[in-house]
């Protein structure tokens, strides 16, 4: 008989969540409890709850180029599709679309960062020397 309480969960080492879920959350990808972040895009020494250290998470532009590719592919088709049914002014497209960009690109910025922080922890490609045991 298959019981599936007693089967070990995959994702063993914290929550129930994969540790790339736990850094869209902007949680420690180990633990889930921790911050990842100590402010808005500067990710933390070390987690506060398990003492993970993130030193060799570097994601560097990584999380850069999604924005720029799904912000803008939103913005141009909204803007396009606004020229061509209303043809506005300049001035419309500048108040609409500025604040418009800077706002979902402030929105996303941090998950993308932390999905990359998680990425890098579960698939261990950080810059930090092999450690005894893998921890």
């Amino acid at each position: 008989m298959n019981d599936l309480a007693s089967s070990p969960s995959p994702n063993a080492d914290g929550g129930g969540a994969s540790p790339v879920m736990r850094g869209i959350r902007g949680r420690c990808p180990r633990c889930g409890e921790g911050r990842l972040f100590k402010g808005y895009l500067k990710v933390a020494d070390t987690c506060d709850v398990c003492g993970m250290s993130f030193h060799g998470h570097d994601t560097g532009d990584g999380p850069v180029v999604p924005v720029l590719l799904i912000i803008g592919g939103i913005i141009v088709g909204l803007a396009l599709g606004l020229e061509v049914v209303y043809e506005p002014p300049v001035w419309v497209h500048l108040l609409l679309w500025i604040p418009l960009g800077t706002l979902l690109t402030l929105g996303i910025m941090v998950p993308l960062k932390g999905m990359a922080v998680g990425l890098q922890y579960k698939y261990r490609s950080t810059e930090e020397e092999t450690r005894p045991g893998g921890v």
